[in-house]
């Protein structure tokens, strides 16, 4: 694949091209190149995460002037979730660039959402060392555009974490509430979370996500459906 297109696709061209390389070499692509581990994209990924939770949270307390914290963080988790990371990656088919290993590659891997919104954090993590807080919050902003909108127009998935919590801090017993991981599998590139929800020590709802957030979420959603709370 060209990369010049995806660089015309996202509308930024980058002065180090070393950097959108590394933000498109995914972690299992590392096996059998005798690389170290900081040359895949997770750095990249860890700046994208924390420089989209900065762009969108300040574009949300602008346009949303009477919202408190609460509903704020609700809005801006369903905007920076997977799968609206993964929903703007295929998008600009930043999937077709991916370096993945074989193996990864035959399990799909360039059609997995996890792997596809951690791409896009890289990305933007990228962007950011390339050109600065200015330039990645332009960039951020033209490529999450619908998807903020549909946000504050309370158009995205329910933060299912939030509503249990409303629920029960209504109760005054939210300090009861608690997310265990109750196991791991999988490589370190491709985990798969296992989490439970316990509410005063019982287990009222189960998940399993690529994401420790994802598996919460889906504890979270299977606890209300369930009536849990009650």
């Amino acid at each position: 694949m060209n990369i010049k297109i995806l660089q015309e696709t996202i509308g930024y061209s980058f002065k180090d091209q070393s950097l959108l390389d590394l933000a498109l070499t995914h972690s299992s692509y590392l096996q059998g190149h005798k690389a170290s581990k900081v040359m895949c994209n997770e750095r990249l990924e860890f700046i994208g995460d924390g420089i989209l939770d900065s762009v969108v949270g300040i574009r949300l307390y602008q346009q949303l002037d009477q919202a408190e914290e609460g509903e704020l963080t609700k809005v801006r988790a369903g905007i920076v979730c997977e799968r609206s990371l993964a929903k703007i990656g295929r998008q600009i088919k930043i999937n077709q660039y991916l370096k993945l290993s074989r193996g990864e590659e035959s399990l799909g891997g360039r059609d997995k959402d996890s792997i596809i919104a951690d791409s896009v954090e890289a990305l933007i993590g990228a962007v950011y060392m390339d050109g600065g807080y200015e330039v990645c919050e332009e960039l951020i902003l033209r490529l999450f555009d619908q998807t903020i909108k549909e946000g504050e127009e309370h158009k995205l998935a329910k933060d299912y974490k939030s509503l249990i919590q409303e629920t029960l801090q209504k109760r005054g017993t939210i300090k009861d509430l608690k997310y265990v991981v109750t196991k791991e599998e999988g490589p370190s590139h491709d985990k798969t979370f296992y989490v439970s929800l316990l509410h005063s020590g019982k287990v009222i709802g189960q998940g399993v996500g690529k994401k420790k957030k994802d598996a919460e979420q889906l504890a979270a959603k299977a606890a209300l459906e369930k009536g849990g709370l009650k």
